[in-house]
């Protein structure tokens, strides 16, 4: 039997969001299509477009559907960085920042950013008295709010506000928040002039539930963004291309769903969460959770297993029939330290020793009791693999 720890990686497809998908997929129309079967695909398009923007707390124009997390971080931020004005240079972006970001980030190095760094504390979270320090004369800020690795919630209103005073476009990253925290987008622009504060938002859906391949950017009316795909004016111009109506039909069926029982699965997960924090540290004293103990994901547990090698620990845990993670998925299969963990002070060698578990819709107690079974052999075992030896 296989044992599910990594639903931060993605999470099972619901079966509500499959019947969704399959029922919208025999729409047979082109929703930019003017004739009758166009048209139909294109009121179902539009519903499913309202449905996401009523559970994200924005307009239904704001909403930019595209095909996830990824797309969504790329186009704000080369987007916004490329319509910037002149003279503005100066991206201020998190020092624990997923790879998505990142990686887009140095891409715009290369073409004449500058890149203004923000430390996050030994728990990854962002200070926003830090964040607003590095904000005037920039031509946007980026930032997670929620830290995708090790779980922080970040005081995203603090950082949205601060933007918003000094006239900074920002884009936040709500991929890992998405399901697990309350967002509105209108409610953390609040007061933001137009174009500047909180202008962009990311999210994915196959992080609850939904197929993998369909997220969305919620742009602001008045944002001034460049896209990246053209050959069409869909969605005001930010996205050309026919467009995916049966994967946002079963977002849209995903999104209301994980609203709906966002409060009391948060309850029911960390309460599990907990369970195999407190088993981890029994069977395993060394173990210390990273990320903060009290403003985190319900479903996360970083823990660092000082001496263990994590891709050790990963593989014999897998071998175990249990599924984790050695930090974000997007590095998979990419021996290399967690930029996370060495941005929260820790060693290199701390940053190599760490596993991610993550809790979702179908964990039970059954799965926490699966790792807590096989935690302290495998971590004897993959102590000191690191240094040639042999489990």
């Amino acid at each position: 039997m296989r044992h599910y720890l990594d639903h931060a990686a993605t999470t099972p497809l619901r079966p509500e969001a499959r019947q969704a998908w399959l029922s919208a997929s025999e729409t047979v129309g082109n929703a930019s299509s003017t004739h009758g079967a166009g048209q139909d695909a294109r009121r179902l398009l539009e519903e499913s477009r309202e449905r996401i923007a009523e559970m994200l707390g924005c307009d239904p124009i704001e909403i930019v559907l595209t095909s996830g997390g990824t797309e969504s971080i790329n186009l704000a931020l080369q987007g916004l960085w490329r319509s910037r004005a002149d003279g503005t240079d100066a991206i201020v972006m998190p020092d624990a920042e997923h790879h998505a970001t990142m990686d887009t980030v140095q891409a715009l190095i290369a073409e004449g950013a500058a890149l203004r760094g923000v430390p996050v504390t030994s728990t990854a979270g962002i200070l926003p008295s830090e964040f607003a320090a590095r904000l005037p004369g920039a031509a946007l800020a980026t930032a997670l709010i929620a830290n995708n690795e090790a779980g922080t919630i970040n005081d995203a209103a603090a950082m949205s506000a601060a933007s918003a005073a000094i006239e900074t476009p920002l884009h936040l990253d709500a991929v890992a928040a998405l399901g697990h925290l309350p967002l509105s987008f209108r409610g953390l622009r609040a007061d933001a002039a137009p174009g500047t504060g909180l202008v962009a938002m990311s999210v994915a859906g196959h992080k609850i539930g939904a197929p993998v391949g369909v997220g969305a950017l919620v742009v602001a009316r008045s944002a001034r963004l460049t896209a990246l795909l053209r050959g069409g004016a869909q969605q005001r111009g930010l996205r050309a291309g026919t467009q995916d109506v049966a994967g946002a039909a079963a977002f849209a069926t995903a999104l209301e769903l994980a609203e709906a029982e966002r409060v009391s699965e948060g309850a029911r997960l960390g309460l599990l969460r907990d369970r195999l924090v407190d088993g981890i540290r029994s069977r395993v004293p060394s173990a210390v959770l990273l990320g903060d103990p009290v403003h985190r994901l319900p479903g996360n547990a970083q823990i660092l297993f000082p001496g263990a090698v994590g891709e050790s620990l990963l593989f014999l845990l897998d071998m175990a029939g249990i599924a984790a993670s050695t930090g974000s998925a997007c590095q998979a299969g990419v021996a290399e330290p967690s930029h996370v963990v060495m941005a929260m002070g820790r060693s290199e060698q701390d940053a190599r020793s760490v596993l991610r578990f993550t809790l979702g819709r179908t964990s039970t107690d059954a799965d926490v009791g699966a790792v807590l079974d096989a935690i302290a052999d495998a971590c004897a075992r993959a102590s000191g693999s690191g240094t040639g030896e042999r489990s």
